[in-house]
């Protein structure tokens, strides 16, 4: 495998820090182009010097000269804003973007990295629900692949390499029922953010672990692996699987399932997505299955969590419905981390903000950065009202 040249947009969050952990396992194989990160200046100077990154990028222009000073006497060159963040993922000195910025914003440097025929390791969730059609659309006109980081669309892209051309049947996303799967609603109803965080299998940030909490997530991976794999929402079946072992699965027409196995650790779909097609060395705990002793599946309660109905309802209206509920989630989320919402707040500012939007039936890429916009602000009046009641 030759050497390749990768560019990190989120550096700072936990995906792209596990990615810079599989980087350092594998020096030899791997060089560090670009990071960027919001506003941890900090942070991102430290990894710049360690891996002795090209550049960096700060989207918060506020802490830029705190960056470049960071960085006072190294080689790396320093940028401040989302545009410099644009025009870098296009240099020709990168081979693979890992797009791990969290929310919408990983869109706009997403779409530049594909229209530049990058392989995109993505673990942006948003980019395809908000615009999966289009995503994917330039992705196949730039001849831009689009590899997954998440872990349960990896099992699926892993398990259907060994399809060879056979029709599939039925994708199972497996799902671990977050910190409140065996919870009452009204339990649930009063759950706090201290509470909601306390995944019990992953290591997230702060974002996607309330999603998983929500099971928003579980929705919105069902809309990514719609566009990813092209597979109808009607064969994507959602499973509950408390011990996070069995990744996803692939049923084929004869009945034969097959399953992606291994302990709950992002570094595994990461290092497939960027090592693909070689499988690599990775020093993290490895399965053993008679010590866990047992799987279990379970079907998704609805009545508890209502988020993941909401998904299958967006994509089942399509047009620019998938990125009204992805506004409308984040916004809510943001709140309930200010603890200015209730829990079910989150799923009902979504739910309603879907029902009052302006449809769009065929979106372009500029009426989805509209719809994201007057969907956030028209989810911040929610949030308000909310808040006073």
């Amino acid at each position: 495998m030759e050497k390749r040249r990768i560019a990190i947009l989120g550096s700072t969050g936990s995906i792209g820090v596990q990615t810079l952990e599989v980087i350092r396992e594998h020096r030899d194989l791997f060089e560090v182009e670009l990071l960027t990160c919001n506003s941890s200046f900090a942070r991102l100077a430290a990894q710049a010097r360690e891996f002795d990154a090209n550049n960096v990028v700060i989207c918060d222009d506020t802490r830029y000269k705190e960056l470049r000073d960071a960085l006072d006497g190294t080689g790396t060159k320093v940028f401040g804003g989302m545009k410099s963040v644009c025009d870098l993922v296009t240099s020709d000195r990168i081979d693979i973007v890992v797009a791990s910025m969290v929310g919408f914003s990983g869109l706009a440097p997403t779409l530049s990295a594909i229209k530049a025929g990058k392989v995109i390791a993505l673990a942006n969730k948003e980019t395809l629900v908000a615009a999966g059609p289009i995503v994917m659309g330039l992705s196949r006109k730039h001849n831009a692949p689009i590899l997954p980081v998440d872990s349960e669309h990896s099992a699926i892209f892993q398990c259907l390499l060994a399809a060879q051309g056979n029709k599939v049947r039925k994708i199972h996303l497996t799902a671990s029922g977050g910190p409140f799967r065996t919870w009452g609603k009204e339990r649930i109803a009063a759950a706090t953010k201290d509470m909601a965080l306390k995944h019990p299998n992953w290591s997230m940030g702060a974002k996607i672990t309330i999603d998983s909490a929500t099971m928003m997530n579980k929705g919105f991976e069902v809309i990514e692996a719609k566009w990813l794999f092209d597979t109808p929402v009607d064969k994507i079946n959602v499973i509950v699987h408390p011990e996070s072992i069995i990744h996803s699965m692939v049923e084929f027409e004869d009945g034969a399932v097959i399953a992606q196995m291994a302990e709950p650790d992002m570094r595994e779909p990461i290092q497939f997505a960027i090592g693909f097609p070689d499988r690599l060395p990775l020093g993290n705990k490895k399965l053993d299955l008679p010590k866990i002793g047992g799987l279990s599946f379970q079907e998704p309660d609805l009545g508890k969590f209502p988020a993941l109905g909401l998904a299958y309802k967006a994509i089942g209206r399509g047009g620019n419905i998938p990125c009204v509920l992805n506004a409308a989630n984040e916004t809510a989320v943001a709140a309930y981390l200010r603890d200015e919402i209730p829990f079910y707040g989150i799923s009902d500012i979504a739910g309603e903000c879907m029902e009052k939007a302006a449809f769009i039936a065929d979106p372009t890429i500029e009426d989805i950065f509209e719809t994201n916009s007057r969907t956030r602000d028209a989810a911040e009046i929610l949030v308000r009202s909310m808040r006073k009641s």
